[in-house]
Order: C-alpha cells, then structure tokens, then sequence
C-alpha cells in the first residue's frame, strides 16, 4: 500500500477548474517527483496534500487514512510536511528560532534536541549562523534553513515545493545532494519542480503535469526518453 495516494483529485479557486482528475502514489521511501511548466498545478496539488486548500472531488488517502478532510494543523501532526516554494522563513527571526517553530507540533516537540542536532550535522552551515537572521542568510543557506525547518517537524512524507528556485548552480547541487541523501536515510519525499532534467534524473517515479492534468507517468529515466518530454522540456 502506498504511504500517500491521490484519487480522481479535483481542485479549483472558485469557478477556476485547475486541477483535474489527478491520480498518484507515493511509495514508502521512494522520491516522486511532480515535473511541469509554471501554471501546471504543481503547487495547487501540494497545497491541498497540506490541506491548505480544499479539493471539489476526490481523495487523499496517507498511511491509509483519508486526510482531504481534516485540518491543516492536523495533517502536520501526521508527519506530511512541506516546504513551500520561496521559502517562507521570518526573516527577522534568527536560524536557530526558525528551527524552533519547525518542532512545535506535539510528535516533534519532544525530540528537539536529538532532531536540531541531526539538522545541524546536515547542514554544518547553519549551526555556524545559528544567531544569525534568516533575512540575512544567502539563498542557499535559506533553502538549507528551510529544508532544517521542514525536518524539525519530523516528517513521514516530506513534500518539496520548487527547492531549487532561485539558486546558484552549487546551490542546486546541494540541494539535490541533500535530497538524495534524505532518502538513502529512508525519507519518503514528494518533489515538485521545474527543474525536469535533475528532479526526474533523482527520482523512483515521476508524473508530468501539464494544464491540471498528468499526461505522463512512469520511471523518471524513461521519462527522460520520451520524445515530448525531450522537445517540450528539455529544448533537445
């Protein structure tokens, strides 16, 4: 059975119809990767995972129990965290405070200690900065700040909005390094990017979205093949 599933999802913002019929399974310890041009709905899917917004028709079904239904703060509790896209740190706060909101869930309150030293062997950097403001931090650093705010929660399912918005090319290799390295550690994530080449190059399975609809699914490396795929995103 797979940790998370989506079912004959719909979502729209009012008479706006943006996502439809969308189906997908994330396996227990596999990255899935939701690849599409911007405006394709990647986020909106995220979005309603997290329960920050309401779908018209369908299911979301995690550690098989139906959550499309229940509040976002209790979608948290369950360990499906996501990082959303821009990051969205308190800029005025410092690394360290930004680390402390991530934990204030009952689950990850309790293991703080044992997680901000987990969080801090991962990215060195940020014990560096820890009194730091997080408005003040490079790009880089912040996505790492924000990856450590993500994993301060203790996530089950990690969903990653667009990590590597934005960033230098050493940024995004970091990044896709960490992401990487999550998951050789067990860490089941649901990635969604624009970058297609290095997001379905990482992943177990990918889908491409394009207008609200999953036009195609499979291995990411196969997907990479696919002749649309290579002329419609990969300029080849």
């Amino acid at each position: 059975m797979a940790l998370l599933g989506i079912e004959d999802l719909n979502v729209g913002y009012g008479d706006l119809h943006v996502i439809y019929d969308v189906k997908c399974e994330i396996q227990q310890k596999f990255i899935v990767s939701i690849v599409g041009s911007n405006g394709a709905g990647k986020t909106t899917i995220l979005n309603t995972i997290s329960g920050l917004l309401r779908s018209t028709s369908g299911k979301i079904i995690y550690n098989g129990k139906r959550i499309d239904k229940i509040p976002a703060h209790q979608i948290v509790s369950l360990g499906v965290i996501q990082i959303p896209e821009g990051r969205r740190l308190f800029q005025k706060n410092t690394v360290l405070e930004n680390l402390k909101l991530g934990s204030i869930n009952p689950m990850a309150r309790g293991h703080f200690y044992e997680t901000l030293e987990y969080v801090f062997n991962l990215f060195p950097r940020l014990k560096e900065r820890e009194n730091q403001l997080a408005g003040t931090l490079s790009g880089g650093e912040q996505q790492m700040l924000a990856i450590g705010r993500g994993l301060m929660a203790k996530p089950r399912i990690l969903c990653m909005d667009e990590p590597s918005l934005g960033l230098a090319p050493l940024a995004i290799r970091t990044v896709f390094d960490t992401i990487r390295n999550l998951n050789q550690e067990g860490m089941t994530i649901l990635l969604v990017e624009q970058n297609v080449y290095h997001s379905l190059m990482l992943c177990h399975y990918g889908y491409v979205l394009e207008n609200g609809r999953v036009v195609l699914e499979g291995n990411g490396e196969n997907i990479l093949r696919n002749d649309y795929v290579k002329k419609a995103y990969l300029g080849i």
